[in-house]
């Protein structure tokens, strides 16, 4: 395993933050017909928050991101991009057991969106996010808590 730490977020990170989503996404993106260089990252620059959004650092540098952000009848992950140099090492599973357990102790819902096709779809699953609705371009998914403290 390799190390890594998660730091909160700050106005300073977005456009690290939208560089890498636009890295990220992009292969993805692209199959589905829906790249575009510039509202790649304008996306995430108009729905970055910082008090919901850690970054993820590898051997002391930004190696990625993940937000969770509180609604109303659940909360969202979203957000979770890894450096593709990073993919592959369990630093996602890892990340996301340590976002999870909070929301399972409090008997939270989690849900979040990710692109038709991609990758990520199987790490979600993983740990126990079932399909919930979809469309041509999103795969919506759900996971109820594992536990809660009553």
């Amino acid at each position: 395993m390799v190390d890594w730490e998660i730091r909160p977020a700050s106005a300073a990170d977005v456009e690290a933050v939208a560089e890498l989503r636009a890295v990220v996404m992009r292969a993805d993106l692209e199959r589905l017909g829906r790249y575009d260089e510039q509202r790649v990252r304008q996306r995430l620059r108009n729905a970055f928050a910082p008090a919901h959004t850690w970054v993820i650092e590898v051997d002391g540098a930004f190696a990625g991101c993940v937000s969770l952000r509180p609604a109303e009848d659940a909360h969202w992950l979203e957000h979770f991009y890894l450096a593709p140099h990073v993919q592959g090492r369990g630093i996602g599973a890892a990340v996301l057991r340590d976002l999870l357990e909070p929301c399972d102790r409090a008997g939270t819902l989690v849900r979040l969106n990710v692109l038709q096709g991609s990758e990520a779809r199987r790490l979600y699953e993983r740990h126990g996010f079932v399909l919930e609705t979809e469309d041509p371009v999103d795969v919506f998914m759900v996971r109820k808590p594992t536990y809660s403290v009553l």
